[in-house]
């Protein structure tokens, strides 16, 4: 009978915050409870809000804790337990976030970049489970990587390892981890409603509309979601936004796949909820442009864990710190 162990979560974004536990058997994971909070401006607060809201889903449990784990965007140096300046959170400069949790509770903690911590999900508990090969792609608010190699998390040399999204796809496009034409750029929220705007505007002055911006005034609230909704209705502009971020997708999924020879790679967020519309012209372009033999041993599929990848990808970095 396998091992059940006790693992907390902190999973730290830039607008909130979340706590869990879940207990791990062999290979199934169950998420006991969560709390959830708006992430305060500065992190000594945020820590010890997570502290005594860890401590309180704690008291309902029998259980004894076995480990925590930490998502947070990067930089970070997972080595030391410390958060280095993220872009999405303002004054987390050199923060240590894992001593005050062992402080407190007496366990092992683990810190890894969100993208990292998805891909020990993934890779564990969700499409990558019984792979040795995986590559997780993050595909929301950024793009970024975590790479499993060999049946071993890879995050390089100095924790940097997976930022993909800095990759230059095209010499002009929408701007992405400070880079025009980027991976980024083309395939995340943000960068999406950058094209949305570029395009549109164009439309605009011609004479024409779509569905998702009819006046000047609209340009500048232009969103992904907004282009998403018009694409379901068959807005023409719209489908062809989408037709430009597939087969970008697309590339940048051949140069992985050439570079690591995956047998899978997991795309989360906005693919796991486009992929009708994405993954024609993602396949497509990765026919076109990787090696015949690496892509064939390659499976593309959406994030099995779906909407609730974000709870389990602490939990899973608990259980990574324990093995």
């Amino acid at each position: 009978m396998s091992e059940c162990r006790l693992l907390g979560g902190f999973d730290i974004g830039g607008t909130k915050c979340a706590v869990s536990l879940g207990v791990v058997s062999g290979d199934h994971v169950e998420l006991l409870d969560k709390r959830s909070f708006l992430t305060p401006d500065n992190p000594e607060a945020a820590i010890e809000r997570a502290l005594k809201e860890l401590v309180k889903l704690l008291d309902r449990q029998d259980d004894t804790l076995s480990a925590i784990g930490i998502s947070c965007g990067g930089p970070l140096n997972s080595r030391e337990g410390i958060v280095l300046s993220p872009p999405n959170l303002p004054n987390w400069d050199r923060i240590q976030v894992c001593e005050p949790f062992r402080e407190r509770f007496g366990v092992p903690v683990g810190l890894q970049n969100d993208a990292n911590a998805c891909a020990l999900a993934e890779w564990r508990w969700g499409a990558g489970q019984g792979t040795r090969n995986l590559i997780f792609l993050t595909f929301g608010t950024g793009m970024g990587a975590g790479i499993i190699l060999d049946g071993r998390l890879y995050s390089g040399t100095s924790d940097a390892a997976g930022e993909v999204g800095h990759i230059r796809l095209e010499q002009n496009g929408p701007m992405g981890y400070g880079k025009n034409g980027s991976f980024e750029g083309f395939c995340s929220g943000g960068g999406i409603s950058q094209l949305g705007r570029t395009m549109a505007r164009q439309v605009l002055q011609r004479g024409g509309k779509s569905l998702f911006c009819q006046t000047e005034q609209q340009l500048q609230t232009v969103t992904a979601q907004q282009i998403a909704e018009a694409a379901v209705r068959g807005d023409h502009l719209a489908l062809e936004i989408f037709e430009i971020v597939g087969r970008n997708l697309g590339k940048g999924l051949a140069l992985l796949v050439d570079i690591l020879n995956p047998e899978m790679i997991v795309i989360g967020s906005i693919y796991a909820r486009q992929q009708k519309r994405l993954e024609p012209f993602v396949l497509e372009e990765l026919r076109r442009e990787a090696l015949p033999d690496s892509a064939a041993v390659c499976q593309i599929v959406p994030a099995g864990l779906r909407e609730q990848i974000g709870d389990y990808a602490a939990l899973s970095v608990a259980l990574h710190i324990l093995s």
